[in-house]
């Protein structure tokens, strides 16, 4: 079921603040999906969902191989019957102050603050879309 990007609804984003593990879908260059658990944050007011990570990791080689459009991305929950989705386009960033607000960020929704990690970066996604049942 699709979701209003723009105003999903109370439950919707209800959903995007419990304490759940998501999934990553990136594209490898050869078009196969990449699939991993991440922890993912949400922010409806400008549409753009979070994920930090080290700038090694596979899913970003990914995300760079697309290019400076970005990459077509998806990030995934799911607790029993509800799921929820947002798709969108990801951008690598690495900017000191973009890593410290999304570590900010993901010790709000996961209620913990992640290891020190010299080689975090986050990878911001400007969601497009968003599906589920809730």
């Amino acid at each position: 079921m699709a979701f209003d990007v723009h105003d999903p609804g109370p439950e919707y984003l209800a959903f995007w603040r419990e304490h759940h593990l998501c999934t990553l879908t990136t594209l490898r260059p050869d078009g196969s999906p990449h699939v991993v658990p991440v922890g993912v944050t949400y922010e409806p007011e400008t549409r753009t969902a979070r994920v930090i990570t080290s700038k090694s990791r596979r899913k970003i080689a990914n995300i760079l191989a697309a290019g400076e459009g970005g990459a077509r991305v998806a990030v995934c929950q799911v607790d029993r019957g509800r799921w929820a989705t947002l798709e969108g386009r990801a951008r690598v960033r690495t900017e000191p102050e973009a890593v410290a607000d999304a570590v900010r960020r993901y010790a709000e929704r996961y209620s913990r603050v992640p290891r020190p990690n010299p080689d975090r970066v986050v990878i911001e996604i400007a969601v497009e879309r968003a599906l589920g049942r809730v």
